[in-house]
């Protein structure tokens, strides 16, 4: 689907060159010539970013950011500002009204396309992120339920029994799954930790839930360490003393335990 961009310029040549740019980056462009105009088609088009100048008629691009920086629908729209100033308050203001980017005049219009990509992936990953926890509000996944992330800058299903193991990375946490794709969530593992079907999915660590249906050897290292190996996973996982006794109520665990992966 053909992301949506807005441009608010009042240089012909320069609009005509963007737009031109633009469109043959696949994305649909609607341009227009001064802040009120802007403002309107904002609020009726709902696009995916805007471009605009700061030195517009009628209102300038302050004065458009902030318009929109009201309204519910266009709030979170990724803005990028094109501009000839430098001066550090100019560049404050912008920022404290929200901006995303500044792009200084002339500039490349490669680096245009690189930071439209930069802020329409960063938005996608929000969305993203928001959409999951929509999901968490619900009751404790069942394993054939699915759960929608983001992979590689695109959505998609996965069931919770191909979900792996998680692991907290500060300040997200790291979602690996059966077919070794993975994704970065927002939701704190404690948060999982409730949702997530307590016969399948043991915290074996602060920073670790693994999904026991994936291991194939548990060892015993010493008297108080155990190492779980999970399928397809180079490294061993190490249980932590606080967490020891879950893993002995679900298994029998005398030096070692292997399954039948």
């Amino acid at each position: 689907m053909q992301k949506k961009i807005l441009v608010i310029e009042d240089d012909r040549k320069l609009l005509g060159n963007i737009i031109r740019f633009l469109e043959e980056e696949n994305f649909e462009v609607k341009a227009v010539a001064d802040g009120i105009n802007g403002i309107e088609t904002a609020k009726n088009w709902i696009p995916d970013l805007i471009i605009c100048d700061i030195n517009l008629p009628l209102k300038d691009g302050y004065q458009v950011l902030h318009e929109l920086s009201k309204e519910i629908n266009t709030r979170t729209i990724p803005f990028i500002f094109l501009t000839a100033r430098v001066e550090k308050e100019d560049l404050r203001k912008g920022m404290n009204l929200g901006a995303d980017d500044y792009m200084f005049k002339p500039f490349e219009l490669e680096d245009l396309l690189n930071s439209v990509n930069t802020r329409l992936m960063k938005s996608d990953y929000l969305k993203a992120n928001k959409e999951i926890e929509n999901e968490s509000i619900k009751k404790i996944y069942d394993l054939d339920d699915k759960i929608l992330v983001s992979v590689s800058s695109k959505m998609q299903l996965f069931p919770i029994k191909d979900l792996k193991y998680l692991k907290a990375e500060n300040p997200y946490v790291h979602l690996r799954f059966a077919n070794g794709k993975y994704s970065l969530n927002r939701q704190t593992l404690s948060e999982w930790e409730t949702k997530l079907p307590p016969k399948y999915f043991i915290r074996i660590h602060r920073t670790t839930i693994i999904n026991t249906e994936f291991i194939t050897k548990i060892d015993r290292v010493g008297n108080m360490t155990y190492l779980l190996s999970l399928k397809d996973e180079e490294q061993p996982f190490t249980v932590s003393r606080r967490y020891r006794s879950k893993l002995k109520d679900k298994f029998s665990l005398a030096t070692s335990y292997s399954t039948k992966h």
